[in-house]
C-alpha cells in the first residue's frame, strides 16, 4: 500500500511537468487470439509467461478491458484510430486484396509522427494492401511484416483457400527470409529500429501474429508442455515462445538505457480462437463465456496492461471498464500531445490509472459484428446482446459466464439500452 502511494505521488508530480521533459517512447505489443486469462498474472496455472507478467508487475493491469471487436481487423481499427470499427470505416476482416481501412482515418502513428516521433510497424497489419492503406501510408516511417491475417512463421506464406501467397514486406518491397522464424525476425527488426532512433522519441506498433494459428511454438516449449492436454499443449508452447520474444524486446529497451523513458502497452486483439485451423481451441476464457467472433465476454474481454516505470504506479490493478479505443487518447496525453481534433470513441485512461475510485470514462460502449447482424452494448453493470431477433441481458459482475438471461426480469433496462444503442449507431455516418 505504501509503495503504491509513493508511486502515485511520483506520478501526480510528474503529470504537471512531463511536457518539458523528453517525450516518452511508446511501444504497443498487440498479441493475436490470446485468451482472456492466458497469463499467469491473470490466473493461468498451466502456462509460463514471466515477461508478459513483468509488464503488469511494473505497471497497471486491467481486469475489465474490452477489445474494440471480437475479430482481428476491426479490433486493430479501434486500437490505431481510437474509434469503434464501424466509426473507423471497417466492419469485418480485410480479405486478400480487399480495400481495407479507409486511408482518411487518422492513426495514432500519424498523430505521433506530427509530434516528432519516429514510427514503426513491425509484425501483422491486416488493414489493407493498397499503397494508401499499408503501414507506410498510415503514418509509419518504417514497416516490416505481413499484410494479411496470418502467415506460416517459417515460409512466410499465407495459406488459405488458394492461390497461396508469400507475404513478407519491408516498407514497399517484398523480402524473403525463408526458414527464419517470424517472431525472431520481429524482435530483430525492433532492436535495429531502436538502435537507429534511440536518441529521439519513437513509437513501435509491435503487432504479433501469435498465438494465432498456425501454432508453431519452439521445440523447447513443445517438449515442456508435452504432457498438457491437446490442443492446449500446442497453444501453450506457442504462447510461451511468444513470451520469450516479448522478453527480447523488453531487454533491448533496458540494454539501451530507455526503460524509464518508455511506455509499454500490452493487449490481445480479442479472445481465443476455436476455428478448425486453431485445432478447435487451446486458449482459455476462464470463467467467461464465448471466444473469438462472439460478443460474449470470452470474445471481447482481453488482458491489457500499461507500464511506465517511475511514472505510473507499479503492480496495481484496475477493475473499471476500459476499451482498446482508449489507448489513443491516453497515449496523446502521456506524450504531451494535443487531444485529437476529430471525433473518437476512446477516453483517456489516466483518471483510472491515478485512482481506483475513478469511475469508468464510458457511459456506454458499443460493438457490432457479423455484418452488423449482431450487436452489443455495455452500460454500467449491464450488457445487452442482440443477435437477429434474440435479445440477451446480463448482469456482468454477478454473472461472468453470461448464463442468466435477465431480459424478462428487467424489460425497462432492455428498452433503455436499445435506445442508447440506436442513438450511438445513428450518430455514425453511413459510408
Amino acid at each position: 500500500m505504501i509503495r503504491s502511494a509513493l508511486f502515485l505521488t511520483a506520478f501526480l508530480t510528474f503529470a504537471g511537468s512531463f511536457l518539458a521533459a523528453r517525450k516518452p517512447n511508446v511501444i504497443i505489443i498487440f498479441t493475436d487470439d490470446q485468451g482472456t486469462v492466458d497469463m499467469n498474472i491473470y490466473g493461468a496455472k498451466d502456462l509460463v509467461t514471466p515477461h508478459m507478467d513483468s509488464l503488469a508487475k511494473r505497471g497497471t493491469r486491467f481486469t475489465q478491458f474490452y477489445a474494440a471487436a471480437p475479430v482481428c481487423s476491426p479490433s486493430r481499427v479501434g486500437l490505431l484510430t481510437g474509434r469503434t470499427p464501424q466509426h473507423g470505416g471497417l466492419k469485418g476482416n480485410v480479405a486478400l486484396n480487399s480495400v481495407g481501412m479507409p486511408s482518411s482515418q487518422v492513426t495514432i502513428a500519424e498523430e505521433l509522427k506530427k509530434g516528432g516521433y519516429a514510427t514503426a510497424h513491425i509484425g501483422k497489419w491486416h488493414l489493407g494492401h493498397s499503397k494508401e492503406t499499408v503501414p507506410n501510408g498510415q503514418g509509419f516511417d518504417y514497416s516490416f511484416g505481413h499484410h494479411v491475417g496470418c502467415i506460416d512463421n517459417y515460409s512466410h506464406f499465407f495459406y488459405w483457400k488458394g492461390p497461396n501467397k508469400h507475404d513478407l514486406w519491408r516498407n514497399d518491397k517484398e523480402v524473403f527470409h525463408d526458414g527464419e522464424y517470424f517472431p525472431d525476425l520481429m524482435a530483430k527488426e525492433a532492436s535495429q529500429f531502436i538502435d537507429k532512433n534511440k536518441d529521439k522519441p519513437f513509437f513501435i506498433y509491435f503487432a504479433m501474429n501469435s498465438p494465432h494459428y498456425p501454432y508453431q511454438g519452439s521445440q523447447k516449449w513443445l517438449e515442456y508442455y508435452k504432457n498438457l492436454k491437446y490442443p492446449r499443449n500446442l497453444y501453450a508452447a506457442f504462447l510461451s515462445t511468444m513470451d520469450e520474444n516479448i522478453g527480447q524486446l523488453i531487454k533491448k529497451v533496458n540494454d539501451v538505457g530507455l526503460t524509464e523513458d518508455t511506455i509499454f502497452i500490452f493487449q490481445s486483439d480479442h479472445g481465443a480462437s476455436q476455428e478448425i485451423r486453431a485445432h478447435k481451441g487451446g486458449g482459455s476464457a476462464g470463467p467467461h463465456r464465448g471466444h473469438k467472433f462472439t460478443l460474449y465476454e470470452g470474445g471481447l474481454r482481453v488482458p491489457a496492461i500499461i507500464s511506465w516505470p517511475g511514472k505510473i504506479p507499479e503492480n496495481i490493478v484496475r477493475n473499471q471498464m476500459a476499451t482498446g479505443c482508449d489507448w489513443y487518447p491516453t497515449i496523446l496525453e502521456l506524450c504531451g500531445m494535443p487531444s485529437a481534433q476529430h471525433r473518437i470513441d476512446g477516453k483517456s485512461l489516466l483518471p483510472i490509472i491515478k485512482s481506483a475510485d475513478s469511475l469508468t470514462q464510458h457511459n456506454s460502449f458499443h460493438w457490432k459484428t457479423n455484418n452488423d447482424i449482431s450487436m452489443a452494448v455495455r452500460e454500467g453493470k449491464w450488457k445487452m446482446i442482440v443477435k437477429g431477433k434474440r435479445v440477451e441481458l446480463y448482469d456482468i459482475p454477478a454473472d461472468l459466464g453470461e448464463k442468466n438471461n435477465l431480459v424478462k426480469a428487467h424489460p425497462e433496462v432492455v428498452e433503455r439500452l436499445k435506445k442508447v444503442s440506436l442513438e450511438y449507431w445513428e450518430s455514425i455516418p453511413i459510408k
